[in-house]
């Protein structure tokens, strides 16, 4: 032996080159990236480019742009009502994969600003639908639309304000939209009928106006929203009751207070002559209290109560008139919006 000892260096003793550190903003820039891209990705085919067509006698012609969210495997896509109206509504839908289908109006509804097209061909990828009820304000959002005709734009954003309300109108009537989702996510013409979603690819709004740079507004997905989506595919309209009367909030007397448990009903402002509220009676001054055995306290409370399950029905409704509490019995009627349904 030479004497000589051979040792095997230890793991301390191993010099390696450190690896760079990163900057921890980098690192919060790739996940929301990752976060964007990845809802862009899951999205992509199911917004549709809408081109809408008009019929005249001189044949079809160009009506206006819009976008829309596959709702079903065989055809059925979301979008705003404003984006097909009109009569005999029809037009094309472009997908990313460059197919490119006719689609006709199956029902809208005006006072949601929703409406539900079909094409002729299926084989569509539908989006999964969200709740609107889960968001938070500063929750990340991303519209997927086509502004301007730029098809498959993303961009992104938060959620601004949740609850605001939108008025819609119609020949026939006024409604206000409740539960508004507002972004800063930049809408554009051309956006409207577009998705809305949340980190996780669920479309959680249906985005329908731009009320200023950085305010976008968008039609929310919930329970709500979903019955109207499943009347405009089944019936192709949006059956409502009507009572008759324009009205809003007021503070409850300390008595009617002390004897109802709330703190306010709708002061009846006007009674539309020959309405269902006419025929039961109500007058203008009345305090609605209550309907249908359920708490009235504002507008939009007796708004979310016309549901089509009411129309022709006997329904008790309590007034506070003159220092006491009288009992009514009113029959809705169906609410004649002016509108057929079917663009």
């Amino acid at each position: 032996m030479s004497g000589l000892e051979t040792t095997t260096p230890r793991s301390d003793d191993v010099v390696t080159s450190e690896e760079p550190s990163r900057d921890p903003s980098d690192e919060a820039l790739d996940a929301y990236s990752r976060t964007v891209t990845g809802v862009a990705e899951r999205l992509a085919s199911t917004v549709a480019s809408l081109r809408v067509q008009r019929r005249t006698r001189r044949g079809r012609v160009p009506a206006g742009t819009g976008s829309g969210v596959v709702l079903t495997h065989d055809g059925f896509i979301l979008t705003n009502a404003h984006v097909v109206s009109g009569p005999r509504g029809t037009g094309r839908a472009a997908f990313t994969d460059g197919r490119e289908l006719r689609f006709s109006v199956v029902g809208r509804d005006p006072l949601s600003d929703l409406a539900v097209v079909r094409t002729d061909d299926g084989d569509l990828t539908p989006a999964e639908l969200g709740d609107a009820d889960g968001l938070r304000v500063g929750q990340l959002v991303v519209a997927i639309g086509n502004p301007h005709g730029f098809e498959g734009s993303v961009t992104a954003g938060v959620v601004s304000a949740l609850g605001r309300a939108l008025p819609a109108r119609t020949r026939g009537g006024a409604r206000i939209i409740d539960n508004v989702i507002q972004t800063d996510a930049a809408l554009n013409p051309g956006n409207s009928g577009g998705a809305l979603a949340d980190g996780n690819g669920r479309v959680v709004g249906v985005n329908t106006a731009v009320a200023g740079i950085g305010l976008g507004l968008a039609v929310p997905i919930n329970a709500a929203t979903r019955r109207i989506i499943g009347s405009l595919i089944s019936d192709g309209r949006v059956r409502r009751a009507y009572l008759g009367i324009a009205g809003g909030p007021r503070p409850l007397p300390p008595r009617a207070r002390g004897l109802f448990g709330a703190e306010a009903g709708v002061e009846v402002v006007e009674v539309i002559p020959g309405s269902p509220a006419a025929r039961a009676g109500v007058r203008e001054g009345d305090l609605i209290l209550g309907l249908d055995a359920r708490a009235v306290e504002s507008a939009a409370d007796l708004q979310r109560m016309m549901v089509a399950e009411l129309i022709d029905r006997p329904t008790p409704a309590s007034v506070w008139r003159s220092g006491e509490t009288i009992e009514l019995e009113v029959v809705p009627a169906e609410l004649d919006t002016g509108d057929d349904g079917s663009g």
